[in-house]
């Protein structure tokens, strides 16, 4: 471990090094591939300087203690430090093995987020409204930018569809354990007898794909352009600018009509079609590692059912880790943390037994 821990330190040298070299700056590519794995390997650089310095505290009180002209004055408070530093120690190297887990490559990219109306008619597609607004808001606090790729709004204020882009760092690290159904159950404004009524909304996140991660044959693709619409039909403007794309291959079928412009509808279209061929690559490899599942937060599965929102008590449980918190308000506005912590740790905790079990 301890090699480890030195090779660690000997590699954050070596990278400030480079990274200050006049030649790596004249390369963006190598440039932002070092960048990107000093920002990995810093935090765990700091744990391990802290770790050493508390060693070395702990030797220096040990070294005191063995000093046969040590007062009892000085013996004492030497004991009582090391007794404190070697609890710091202890939790130092436990921070150590969470970090030196196996990072999700995936952690550091954007994401798509989706999010469609389930069983529960109108009520589903304000809920669905609800938890996008949600996730707008809680990607507002973190500094994130959110564009709406594609939507299919109804009449009333709700999403039977809502399709976004969220932008900034380590976005998929935030979001991705928010796939999943989530259920609401509360008294709709549209129902006049007061009763309260269940209805769903499926959530997905996918990262983000480069061109790199997906190859895209063109004669794979059928596209088709229509005059786009709104709400009940009406027309929302007089040009062909709407675009559906069809991935012949897989079936995959992505509709965007949000911008007036239909090639900007084209290349919205195509960011998600990318996501979700990169997504479902992903979701086949890890279908072929059924063992690694254990180190996931509940199966990974859409159908499952992820999180209840029950708003006669004003409380949210996650089914996935039994936590229940009686914040429905703030969680709704945007304050997500205290969920995405506990949802991590628990992430965490799972992976740490299956690498030490």
């Amino acid at each position: 471990m301890n090699t480890r821990l030195d090779d660690i330190l000997h590699r954050k040298d070596e990278l400030t090094a480079r990274l200050s070299n006049p030649n790596t700056a004249s390369d963006p590519k190598e440039f932002a591939r070092l960048s990107r794995e000093f920002s990995e390997l810093e935090p765990v650089a700091n744990v391990v300087v802290r770790l050493k310095e508390v060693e070395q505290q702990i030797a220096d009180n040990t070294e005191m203690l063995s000093d046969p002209d040590c007062d009892a004055e000085m013996r004492e408070m030497a004991q009582v430090d090391i007794e404190c530093l070697r609890t710091e120690s202890d939790e130092l190297h436990e921070q150590i093995k969470v970090l030196l887990l196996p990072k999700d490559p995936n952690d550091m990219r954007n994401a798509i987020l989706e999010v469609r109306a389930g069983t529960g008619g109108d009520e589903a597609a304000l809920f669905a409204a609800n938890l996008f607004r949600m996730y707008c808001r809680f990607a507002e606090r973190k500094g994130y930018r959110v564009e709406i790729l594609s939507s299919n709004e109804t009449g009333i204020g709700g999403y039977k569809e809502v399709v976004a882009m969220i932008s900034g760092s380590d976005v998929f690290s935030q979001f991705k354990f928010e796939s999943g159904v989530h259920r609401v159950q509360r008294v709709p404004e549209t129902e006049a007898g007061g009763r309260i009524h269940t209805s769903a909304c499926t959530v997905a996140i996918l990262p983000e794909a480069d061109e790199v991660d997906v190859q895209i044959n063109n004669d794979d693709l059928r596209i088709d352009v229509f005059r786009a619409s709104g709400p009940g039909g009406q027309s929302v403007n007089t040009t062909d600018s709407a675009v559906r794309i069809t991935h012949i291959p897989s079936g995959l079928v992505v509709i965007c009509q949000d911008e007036k412009s239909q090639h900007k509808n084209k290349a919205k279209a195509m960011k998600v079609l990318q996501a979700r061929l990169f997504d479902a690559a992903q979701q086949e490899a890890h279908d072929e590692r059924a063992d690694m599942r254990r180190g996931m937060v509940g199966s990974g599965d859409r159908s499952e059912r992820i999180r209840t929102y029950n708003y006669p008590q004003g409380r949210i449980t996650d089914h996935r880790i039994n936590l229940t918190l009686y914040k429905l308000e703030q969680i709704l506005g945007g304050e997500m943390d205290e969920l995405v912590d506990a949802l991590t740790a628990h992430y965490q905790a799972e992976l740490l037994a299956a690498h030490t079990g």
